[in-house]
């Protein structure tokens, strides 16, 4: 429909033009006495009407020719070759163009190597997911089978009900860790922050591992001024700050030290957590913070390696950091930033 349009508007403006040139014949013909004159103007006016003519093809020829720069562009970028002829630096209406379309095609390849990258970690997700519960659901299963088929004596009985509770008990810890991460990468969960007292965060942070510490014989201590205040989420601060702790006293030996260390600065409030465990090696510093990362050599210890991503991850979005600094067989010093 729309190039049967264009057919009929051209044919409208060649019989109007030929309209108009014939009444141009006959005004000069009935006006001008002198056939000099006559004649000299018909041939100004047929010369203009050719430049026009000329320039009108001129234009669409360099539209066609643009049509297919950008064209061959197209199809360079769908087949990924590399575009002949683009001139980056050039300043035409063909560079310019060439440019924006690469320019989205990168954008749309990064779009598309983001995609995989996501599925690659969704499968690596379920796959750790999968590692992690594999051995609680073996080991209840394995238990649940024993208690069912044989008579066994109340005291074994009771050990393996005990155990049973055990696992039970670290699946619903890798469960509620899967909830926070799930929280926290969705961006579902809510920080309420207020301007209050680091010492109540920090003394609740420790409430989670004092039993674990006391059972270790390790020495947990803390030192913070209680009028030191901070703008914070208690609640989600102190979830990351126990995690931290949970490293430290999981890693440390029996009869070790764990100290809490607070220092405010003048942009930020410094929270050293600082052990006397196996130490990190410095080329694993980042890695701590990775998602389910476990080193070689805590490998056989419990744990699911959310902790410190969760940590990071909680203070990050209160616009703080953490830094580590360690030295394998000596220990180490978080260092929770949180703006003051």
């Amino acid at each position: 429909m729309k190039h049967r349009s264009m057919t009929v508007l051209r044919a409208g403006m060649l019989l109007l033009s030929a309209a108009l040139f014939g009444a141009l014949v006959w005004l000069l013909w009935q006006t001008v006495p002198w056939a000099a004159v006559r004649w000299g103007i018909l041939g100004l006016c047929a010369a203009i009407f050719a430049v026009v003519g000329l320039w009108a093809w001129y234009q669409r020829r360099q539209v066609s020719l643009f049509a297919d720069d950008l064209c061959e562009t197209l199809d360079a970028l769908m087949s990924g070759r590399t575009v002949e002829g683009y001139q980056p630096y050039e300043d035409s209406l063909t560079a310019k163009v060439q440019g924006k379309l690469m320019q989205y095609f990168d954008i749309m390849s990064e779009g598309k190597r983001q995609s995989q990258r996501d599925k690659e970690t969704i499968q690596g997700l379920v796959s750790d997911i999968s590692h992690q519960v594999k051995t609680p659901i073996a080991n209840i299963k394995m238990f649940t089978g024993i208690l069912r088929g044989h008579d066994l004596p109340p005291e074994k009985r009771a050990e393996f009900l005990a155990t049973m509770d055990g696992q039970i008990d670290k699946l619903d810890f890798l469960m509620q860790s899967l909830i926070k991460m799930s929280r926290l990468e969705t961006g579902t969960f809510t920080l309420h922050m207020e301007e209050t007292r680091l010492s109540d965060t920090i003394a609740q942070a420790m409430s989670t591992v004092w039993a674990k510490a006391e059972a270790k014989g390790i020495d947990l201590s803390a030192e913070c001024d209680g009028a030191i205040t901070v703008q914070h989420d208690p609640k989600w601060t102190a979830e990351a700050i126990g995690n931290i702790l949970d490293n430290a006293v999981k890693y440390t030996p029996p009869g070790g030290k764990v100290a809490v260390t607070v220092r405010p600065w003048q942009f930020y409030t410094r929270v050293d957590i600082t052990d006397t465990g196996i130490g990190i090696p410095e080329e694993h510093y980042n890695d701590v913070f990775q998602r389910f990362y476990r080193a070689p050599e805590v490998a056989a210890q419990e744990g699911v390696g959310l902790g410190l991503y969760l940590a990071n991850g909680i203070i990050t979005r209160q616009k703080g950091y953490i830094s580590v600094k360690s030295k394998a067989g000596e220990g180490t010093t978080f260092s929770v930033y949180l703006l003051s």
